[in-house]
């Protein structure tokens, strides 16, 4: 590819992690490490090889670019609050991805999106772990021949919510407001501070108090599957990785039921789970949508507004997942597990 991927806030730990994976996969791609550190993102691009690092200033509309810069997609790894890397991405017809929106504020990305539907590919993928959950779901979901509810509980470690970027984030979102937002009976509602209290299950039997998010891995995975009844549950707090004295984990409970194929009930529990915490699955989810995005994988991606489900392949994701280190099992192995382990630890 003759030009280089754009990725701001690349000196970060989502972006620079991002990069490290696309580099392995895709040893000749250019890559362009944006930061307003400049010697860090020197620092990025020189262990890369093969990348130039440059600063960026989302607040210009221009991105501080000079005019005779040219890149194959812009990817924004931070919060793009004035949109204009999506409008830099838009004005040239690059490739465009974001992850940092959520859904109290994906609104003006939508709309900038619906605008201008030719200008160029939009993926909106401000999801968990830009969209990960949605396609790890989506896998186990073949099990089924249909749907009936989906229920995902994910374990944000307290000591795990990122770089600085990062958590200025998730207070951002946080303090949008403190409703859940479900699907129930077919219906998407907004559920109130009390009514979005619930409860999630860690790895290793250990309960934790959570709520109900607004994040667009509700609509998404209720409309990627018909399922009536959707709900996703963060908790926070200490992981069970860091309780068995190791580093933060990262991990997320998904429980699914339904029908299976011959049409008697089903019901299945699953962990997904990585030692190392959020930031290399949330760096996998943003490289399978840039991946997806610049053609180097499937077929080319037109104009208009994406979702990651709408582009990868769930099968391709999670032999992806498996690559990083991520595993994948049953609820009740996990527990099992967990026990063995407390036994051995205190006979």
């Amino acid at each position: 590819m003759e030009h280089s991927v754009l990725i701001l806030g690349g000196s970060g730990q989502a972006g620079s992690a991002t990069a490290a994976l696309l580099r392995r996969w895709h040893p000749d791609l250019p890559l362009t490490i944006a930061g307003r550190d400049l010697g860090r993102a020197r620092r990025v691009a020189d262990d890369l090889g093969a990348a130039t690092a440059v600063t960026a200033d989302l607040d210009r509309s221009d991105l501080g670019r000079p005019d005779d810069a040219a890149h194959s997609a812009v990817v924004a790894t931070v919060w793009d609050s004035r949109l204009h890397g999506l409008r830099y991405a838009q004005e040239r017809g690059l490739p465009y991805l974001s992850i940092s929106s959520g859904l109290v504020d994906i609104g003006p990305e939508v709309v900038a999106a619906a605008a201008r539907p030719g200008a160029a590919p939009v993926l909106l993928a401000s999801h968990w772990y830009a969209g990960l959950v949605v396609l790890a779901v989506l896998d186990l979901a073949r099990e089924f021949g249909r749907l009936d509810s989906i229920r995902v509980g994910g374990v944000l470690d307290e000591l795990d919510s990122g770089g600085p970027a990062a958590a200025t984030d998730l207070e951002r979102l946080l303090a949008a407001t403190s409703s859940g937002y479900v699907r129930r009976d077919g219906v998407f509602h907004w559920v109130p501070g009390a009514e979005a209290q619930t409860e999630v299950t860690s790895a290793d039997g250990t309960v934790l108090p959570a709520q109900y998010v607004p994040i667009p891995d509700v609509p998404s995975l209720a409309l990627a599957t018909g399922a009536p009844d959707v709900g996703f549950a963060f908790a926070f707090g200490e992981s069970s990785g860091r309780r068995r004295g190791g580093p933060p984990s990262t991990e997320v409970r998904i429980d699914l039921g339904g029908v299976d194929h011959a049409g008697a009930p089903l019901t299945t529990s699953h962990y997904l789970l990585h030692p190392e915490g959020q930031r290399p699955l949330t760096a996998l989810g943003i490289a399978l949508g840039v991946e997806r995005l610049l053609g180097l994988r499937g077929d080319p991606v037109p104009p208009g507004l994406h979702t990651p489900e709408s582009l990868i392949d769930p099968g391709y994701a999670a032999g992806r997942m498996a690559e990083i280190g991520v595993t994948l099992t049953t609820a009740e192995t996990s527990a099992d597990s967990a026990d063995r382990e407390s036994r051995r630890a205190h006979p």
